[in-house]
């Protein structure tokens, strides 16, 4: 991952011919080190993994942890999972404004987000291992409105307490994550907890 950053922030900044030869040469190394470690095809990583331009910088998502009378929310995702709601940030909306956005899709409630739980490098709580870096940010919200409507994300949403929680989609949310958030929720003043 580092040899594919460091390559893609040659060709972007690099204007020497020989040395943008190097850097796209460097990111194909990457590319096949990546596919030979992951059993993917060659073609498919370097889809994936070296499709950006410019300096490369972590994707961003959000997650939120909305309660009501001290359980936690939580949608049931298409395999059957559950997590709390979220996905990627999307260009033009602020951590907030995505955070209530994919509660609305995901779960469709209205929430007005209250604090910043974490902020967590994904690598260092989830698995497995992307081929991309992720900045994960809890959010904590009040929910204000709406209901659940089955939608092509998640087919149920529910509250659940802390020792009853279901079988979760740890690739997005671990059961240390969702205790970390209980305990947010628990502590009147919370510090965000930062990697």
């Amino acid at each position: 991952m580092e040899l594919q950053s460091l390559a893609q922030a040659g060709l972007f900044y690099g204007k020497d011919v020989f040395d943008r030869e190097r850097y796209t040469r460097i990111r194909e190394i990457a590319a096949e080190m990546l596919a030979h470690m992951s059993d993917i095809p060659v073609e498919t990583v370097a889809g994936l993994f070296c499709n950006e331009v410019g300096y490369q910088t972590p994707k961003i998502d959000t997650r939120a942890a909305v309660f009501q009378d001290g359980k936690i929310l939580l949608v049931q995702e298409r395999n059957g999972k559950w997590a709390l709601p979220g996905g990627w940030c999307d260009v033009g909306l602020s951590v907030g404004e995505n955070t209530c956005k994919e509660v609305m899709e995901e779960a469709g409630l209205v929430v007005v987000p209250e604090k910043v739980i974490a902020v967590q490098d994904r690598a260092r709580h989830n698995k497995p291992d992307y081929a991309y870096s992720i900045c994960k940010i809890f959010v904590q919200c009040r929910p204000v409105g709406g209901s659940f409507t089955e939608n092509p994300e998640t087919q149920d949403a529910r509250y659940f307490e802390e020792d009853r929680l279901p079988a979760l989609a740890e690739e997005k949310n671990t059961p240390e994550q969702i205790a970390l958030c209980f305990r947010a929720y628990r502590e009147e003043h919370w510090k965000t907890l930062l990697d």
